[in-house]
């Protein structure tokens, strides 16, 4: 069997995937890099040391999926965070250099995209692609939170950043909030289990958006005095739910307004909640045509799989 290799080592999840020729899963392969309880983050050097030690084993993981005799065509891995001029994180070094030096030795092309690329084109295989050629996107995670206006051809990406957040980031919103709540971190999973146990009258936490400027600076110091007086805890997690969906609510339907795109694909860690997709497609679908798509919840997180989608791309073309 032939495939195509995708690795992503990104700030919190070294991954390792692999499609088929046709465009089918044949491996996906993922270890959550190591925060120690009460942490908010890890230094570059660490992650990337992680990555090092994680890496071989998921290679293994993939080679025992794949079959031993399977033949790699190609291989797609993230360098840096963004596509655009000097967008540069250490972290996913670790995973481009393992591509490079795989590449040379089996003679098999390399093909490089950024993280938020990867995050994009996850999606789409995931969501079974979008009909339009150019849609809105929203990506929302720990590192990133942006509107964009994306244009996909068999050949090329094209990413312009149209919206999102000024200041903090919706998953840095939650991590903070989830760590002042004794969540492990990334807080993600645990603040959106911990929300859905909240069926009082919400207590609402201020959205700050300007057309499509979204600021979650002033909504995390809020709910961080809000935390000072003793609240529930699932009362402040579903709040800071509520207000995330709020945010992007506001800014998609500026953004839709200023662009006349009514086809939107949510991607980041963050598009893996439940309630905050479910409640931006909702109001979105209120608009006369507007559609919201989004992976599955395993694909929206920091995955490889949108890059052995990107190599397989320049492979058929």
């Amino acid at each position: 069997m032939d495939v195509v290799l995708g690795i992503d080592t990104s700030c919190y999840t070294t991954s390792i995937a692999a499609l088929d020729l046709k465009g089918e899963l044949a491996g996906d392969f993922r270890i959550p890099l190591a925060v120690k309880p009460g942490g908010r983050g890890l230094a570059q050097s660490e992650m990337i040391f992680q990555h090092v030690r994680n890496l071989p084993l998921l290679m293994e993981q993939m080679r025992q999926s794949v079959g031993a005799g399977a033949r790699i065509a190609a291989i797609g891995a993230t360098g840096r965070p963004r596509p655009a001029e000097g967008s540069y994180m250490p972290v996913f070094l670790a995973g481009r250099s393992l591509a490079v030096s795989m590449a040379s030795a089996l003679c098999c092309p390399m093909h490089e995209l950024s993280h938020q690329e990867n995050h994009l084109m996850a999606g789409l295989w995931s969501a079974g692609g979008v009909s339009e050629p150019e849609f809105l996107a929203v990506h929302v995670s720990g590192g990133t939170s942006e509107v964009l206006r994306v244009k996909a051809g068999s050949e090329s990406m094209s990413v312009e950043i149209i919206g999102g957040s000024a200041d903090l980031h919706a998953g840095q919103f939650i991590d903070r909030v989830g760590v002042a709540l004794g969540l492990p971190f990334p807080a993600g999973p645990h603040l959106e289990n911990l929300a859905a146990s909240y069926e009082a009258v919400p207590h609402v936490t201020p959205v700050s958006v300007d057309g499509s400027r979204i600021s979650f600076s002033g909504p995390e110091t809020h709910v961080m005095r809000w935390l000072a007086e003793g609240p529930e805890p699932a009362a402040v997690a579903s709040s800071v739910q509520r207000c995330i969906a709020e945010s992007l609510i506001r800014a998609l339907r500026h953004a839709v307004g200023e662009t006349g795109i009514k086809k939107i694909l949510l991607v980041g860690g963050v598009a893996a909640n439940c309630f905050i997709r479910s409640q931006v497609a909702e109001a979105m679908r209120k608009q006369e045509d507007i559609s919201v798509v989004w992976p599955q919840s395993r694909f929206s997180g920091d995955n490889a799989v949108g890059a052995a989608c990107w190599a397989l791309s320049r492979q058929a073309g």
